[in-house]
């Protein structure tokens, strides 16, 4: 057999793999050496896993996955992110559909100390549903705004897809996390103004909450200053250049634990659920990455990326033409596949067409990242619907679908303002790097 029909059987037992429930990491394991064994021979394809194992995880820029992971962890189990809530909806409240967009404000915040989709709907979902049921907001744009600012947790620097993404494409973890700063802000804002287009079409769906007065809402907004500031020492350190990545993580790592510490928030039990938590996220994602360096070698001998590089161009659609059938094929796949998932399996498949189209790579990881949160909030997988749906209890999941729609819409919007102006993207990495 063909280089080419090996490797197609080998995505064939991929996807066969992951349809049977085996965790994508060993699906892409066992594809990737199986593979190799067919093309190179039994020696060479246990080389491969010997070697790769090793060098996939000996790099010292993964150790930003648990620091930032343990800072988000040590975050949620010390109340900071209740602060966090509590900040927006004393500022915000007030007003007709304030407080899903105190919901979205607060995911946005927690996004940036916790670097993960899943982590921020829970932890902003337990505050704000049960609140927001209490004031009597329609279930569909309650959940709705939840899931959806949840997504921005996949986006917002730390984020665990975009340390993935340049382990993938050996491209700079620090320009990525700046590249999605004003993305990030984007996508927030059309959230907000979502909820705000919503609540005007039905008022009885987002009804206004209580006036906090100015004193009061400075007083809130102190308690959750500290973190604040932590977040700001964190990812403004990495945009002077004060400290890189790794460092940066370290840094909000410690940081955190001594505040939670200092304020009493942190106890033993506390900190060894954190722990646990950081360990289990950190064991998953470190096989993540050792199960695509153990496929992409595979991929590279079979020539199913240069194939399909040379497929996509015959076509005749042109760069733009291209990006908009892979990000479909992005969006099917997001129907199926959860967001990791989908990362570590297109991206060794995808990249040498993007570059190749004369794309930045730095701005295609931006996109990338947003179509990717889109399948997180669409049928019939929708990781964060399914999530929030357990955090809501007694919420109909056709309920939360149909409630995170208009907000899929906002997303689609924001992607076409990022293709139309990469600038969004690549102004604030550009600067900083020159």
């Amino acid at each position: 057999m063909s280089g080419t029909t090996i490797g197609l059987l080998g995505i064939a037992l991929l996807f066969l793999l992951m349809i049977f429930r085996t965790p994508v990491a060993f699906a892409m394991l066992l594809a990737g050496f199986i593979g190799m064994w067919a093309l190179e021979g039994l020696r060479t394809a246990g080389a491969l896993i010997l070697t790769e194992s090793y060098g996939a995880i000996a790099s010292e820029t993964l150790i930003v996955v648990p620091m930032f992971v343990l800072l988000g962890n040590i975050a949620s189990v010390a109340g900071f992110s209740r602060g966090l809530y509590d900040a927006a909806y004393a500022w915000v409240g007030h007003f007709r559909g304030g407080l899903a967009s105190a919901s979205v404000l607060g995911c946005a915040a927690f996004s940036a100390v916790s670097g993960s989709s899943v982590a921020t709907a829970v932890t902003i979902g337990k505050v704000a549903l049960p609140e927001m049921k209490r004031l009597g907001y329609a279930d569909g744009l309650a959940t709705g705004s939840v899931a959806a600012g949840g997504t921005l947790g996949f986006l917002i620097p730390p984020s665990t897809g975009f340390v993935i993404y340049a382990i993938l494409t050996e491209q700079s973890i620090g320009r990525l996390f700046m590249a999605g700063i004003l993305p990030g802000v984007l996508l927030m804002a059309l959230f907000i103004l979502t909820v705000w287009l919503v609540a005007l079409r039905n008022p009885a769906e987002a009804p206004a909450g209580p006036n906090v007065p100015i004193a009061e809402r400075f007083r809130i907004l102190g308690q959750a200053a500290p973190l604040l500031a932590v977040m700001v020492l964190t990812i403004g350190g990495i945009y002077i250049g004060a400290f890189t990545p790794v460092e940066a993580s370290g840094i909000g790592a410690a940081l955190v634990i001594l505040l939670a510490l200092v304020t009493g928030k942190l106890n033993w039990a506390g900190f060894y659920e954190a722990m646990l938590d950081t360990l289990k996220t950190t064991a998953m994602l470190y096989m993540i990455v050792i199960g695509a360096n153990v496929l992409n070698p595979f991929f590279a001998v079979t020539q199913i990326p240069a194939t399909l590089g040379e497929a996509l161009q015959s076509l005749g659609f042109g760069p733009y033409g291209t990006l908009l059938v892979i990000i479909l094929a992005y969006v099917v796949m997001g129907m199926f596949m959860d967001g990791l998932s989908m990362l570590v399996i297109s991206i060794p498949v995808v990249f040498p067409v993007i570059t190749g189209m004369g794309f930045d790579p730095i701005w295609f990881g931006v996109v990338a990242v947003i179509v990717i949160e889109m399948g997180m909030i669409t049928p019939p997988v929708g990781l964060n619907v399914f999530v929030v749906r357990g955090v809501a209890g007694d919420v109909p999941l056709t309920t939360v679908f149909r409630g995170v729609t208009p907000f899929l819409l906002a997303m689609i919007v924001g992607l076409i303002l990022i293709i139309m102006i990469p600038q969004i993207a690549l102004l604030i990495p550009n600067s900083m790097f020159g």
